[in-house]
């Protein structure tokens, strides 16, 4: 193997330094004790008592769960239908039209996503809240849901579907007995990836949300343009805390479907 030079460890370095150094002050600055960010007063978990204490933010913070939920689980289905549909649907008429609608979002500005959907709301006179924020999400992440699990349908070898077929099932059986478990890890990483980008979203949100749906980006943008408050610090450290445990699970629960993948292989 190539040996790693000084200049490669050092940019490597740099650069992580550049990614994470800043997560890393910022969790530490939440258990600040002082109400001057910039200023260390000593440890305390003041500001976790500040955040649990203010019903607005935890309000915040239970609405964009629910959105992140049921967006990130509506964009999966859809998303997964869609990548079978491009995969296993080779030639069929429309196709190429209909992965660029899918892929739109992908390169669109969210500004312009985002005014788009509240046009759409508007002319069909739905009422904005906690529903057209979670269809806002949905068509944004559903493209993200289908790139992943595309890239793993591709190559999953189809003769285990045809051979599946061959022994008496019919498609939807087979895909549901055969090749769902097989795709299960890139669904969940999908899910993943949606939940994340529902829960980050500020600009698409801010667009389709109405009275009583705002969600927590829109809180602390609200927030922050007053000045940053240790209490935010706080409630970031918590998202990231929680963040990096769905990352820990969705590690484990792929090591475990690919072990038990390898033992049921020469089966």
């Amino acid at each position: 193997m190539k040996q790693l030079s000084r200049f490669n460890i050092t940019s490597l370095t740099l650069g992580l330094a550049f990614l994470y150094l800043p997560i890393v002050v910022l969790v530490i600055y939440s258990f600040n004790a002082s109400r001057l960010v910039t200023v260390w007063g000593g440890w305390s978990l003041r500001w976790y008592a500040e955040f649990f204490n203010d019903a607005a933010m935890l309000s915040a913070a239970a609405m964009s769960l629910r959105v992140g939920v049921v967006s990130a689980t509506a964009a999966t289905i859809l998303g997964t239908l869609a990548a079978v549909a491009l995969t296993r649907g080779e030639n069929f008429r429309g196709r190429t039209l209909f992965s660029g609608m899918l892929y739109a979002p992908l390169v669109m500005p969210e500004v312009i996503t985002g005014l788009s959907l509240l046009l759409l709301f508007v002319a069909v006179n739905a009422e904005r809240g906690f529903w057209t924020v979670t269809i806002a999400h949905t068509t944004l992440t559903m493209c993200f849901v289908a790139v992943v699990v595309q890239s793993r349908l591709g190559s999953l070898d189809r003769s285990l579907e045809e051979a599946a077929m061959d022994l008496g099932c019919d498609p939807l059986r087979a895909f549901l007995k055969v090749t769902l478990p097989l795709i299960l890890p890139s669904v969940a990483a999908g899910w993943m990836l949606a939940f994340t980008l529902s829960m980050d979203d500020l600009v698409i949100a801010s667009f389709t949300t109405g009275p009583g749906s705002t969600t927590l980006p829109i809180r602390i943008y609200s927030e922050v343009r007053l000045g940053v408050k240790p209490e935010i610090n706080a409630i970031c450290t918590l998202i990231i805390g929680s963040i990096t445990l769905v990352i820990i699970a969705a590690s484990l629960a792929s090591k475990l479907s690919s072990r038990q993948g390898e033992s049921a292989a020469p089966l």
